[in-house]
Formats: C-alpha cells, sequence, structure tokens
C-alpha cells in the first residue's frame, strides 16, 4: 500500500496538537489501563501496528450518532462492551479502499461478544454509494455505516483519512492509527486479542 509519509506527519503532529488543547481526555476514569497493560500493547506493535499510538488516557466516549444503511440510528453504545475497531474512511480515498478487504476479514475471523469492526463512511453521495462499493469488492461481513454529516469525525478530531480508533469497552478511545494498515495481519490479530483479553475482567464493573 501506498502512503504519503509527510501527510501522516503532518496530521499526526496536529492530532498531537488537538489532543493537548482540548477536553478530550477522561483521565482518572474506572477501567483505565494500567502503565503495565499500555506497555504490553506497546510491545505487541509490529509490522503495520507500529504506527498505532497507545494512549496514556483513554479519550472521552464519542456521543454523536450515525446510520446504517436503511436510515436506523446507530451509536457507539451500541457496542457497549465490545472491544471496537472504528474505521473513519471515504470510497473516495485510496489508501481507506485498499485497506478495507483487511477490514472485512478481520470482521470475519474475529467479531463476537468481544469485539467488533465498525467500518464508519464519511462519504457526502450517500449509504446507497457505500453499498455499491462494497458489493463491487466482496465485502461479506462488514455494515454500511455512514455518518454524512461528518460529526463522528468532527469530535474525535479526525484530520485525513483514513483513521482508526481503538475503543475500550466503554467506548472510550484507547487508541489511533493514521493511514491505512493490514488488519487481517497475524500482528493485528495478536494485538486486538491482547486488548480483548486485558479489558475482558472489567466488562462486568464499568458504569453504564
Amino acid at each position: 500500500m501506498k502512503r504519503s509519509s509527510f501527510g501522516l506527519a503532518v496530521a499526526a503532529f496536529l492530532y498531537g496538537a488537538i489532543c493537548l488543547t482540548a477536553n478530550a481526555v477522561a483521565g482518572g476514569a474506572g477501567g483505565d489501563l494500567s502503565l503495565a497493560e499500555r506497555d504490553t500493547l506497546k510491545a505487541l506493535r509490529s509490522g503495520d501496528m507500529a504506527k498505532l499510538v497507545i494512549h496514556d488516557h483513554p479519550r472521552a466516549r464519542i456521543e454523536d450518532g450515525f446510520r446504517d444503511l436503511y436510515g436506523n440510528s446507530i451509536s457507539l453504545d451500541d457496542y457497549t462492551g465490545k472491544v471496537v475497531l472504528l474505521n473513519i474512511w471515504a470510497t473516495w480515498c485510496p489508501p481507506c479502499r485498499a485497506e478495507m478487504p483487511a477490514l472485512d476479514r478481520l470482521a470475519g475471523e474475529m467479531e463476537g461478544a468481544d469485539f467488533a469492526v465498525v467500518a464508519l463512511s464519511a462519504d457526502r453521495a450517500g449509504a446507497e454509494h457505500v453499498a455499491r462499493f462494497f458489493k463491487e469488492i466482496q465485502v461479506e461481513h462488514l455494515k454500511v455505516m455512514h455518518d454524512r454529516s461528518g460529526h463522528v469525525a468532527r469530535r474525535a478530531g479526525v484530520l485525513g483519512l483514513p483513521v482508526t480508533l481503538i475503543l475500550d469497552r466503554q467506548g472510550r478511545e484507547i487508541g489511533r492509527m493514521l493511514g491505512d494498515a493490514d488488519w487481517d495481519s497475524p500482528e493485528a490479530r495478536a494485538l486486538i486479542r491482547k486488548i480483548i483479553e486485558i479489558t475482558r475482567e472489567a466488562a462486568a464493573t464499568f458504569p453504564t
């Protein structure tokens, strides 16, 4: 996959500035990863996963909703209790298109009671446009999720696409990757399995 290192570097710098100034840190809340757990996750980053930033403190939950192919209102609250890989993308974005098959395979291999993949399109052309693209590339597992207004991306401080957020079981961002990745690689699956494992113990104790 081709990537623009300069573009990603600029986006990373701007995102860091936003995180330092925005009121987006939920530090002190129950269920935070311990220092040892964060170090464990950081040690597992290799291959494309080396680009994943593991936050020292989880970011606040995103309350804005989006819609599915049929116009039903969806919220990240609907995934409470699961680790969520939230990929924000668009069909006009070549790196986004390139990583979508890997995300689909990841969903097929790992989705269940503990984990979900949400591919949230920012296309302004509408959900039907996304559905046609999914059909074209033979997506089998991902559902069409659409944020035409861009509210979720703005709330998350997304400055370029694709961006992937790792959300804990409370819906808080604990990690972020700028740019595309091979999401069904052994490295990605190992990292996600470890996140699922270390968040499972707290799943029944956090506030709803």
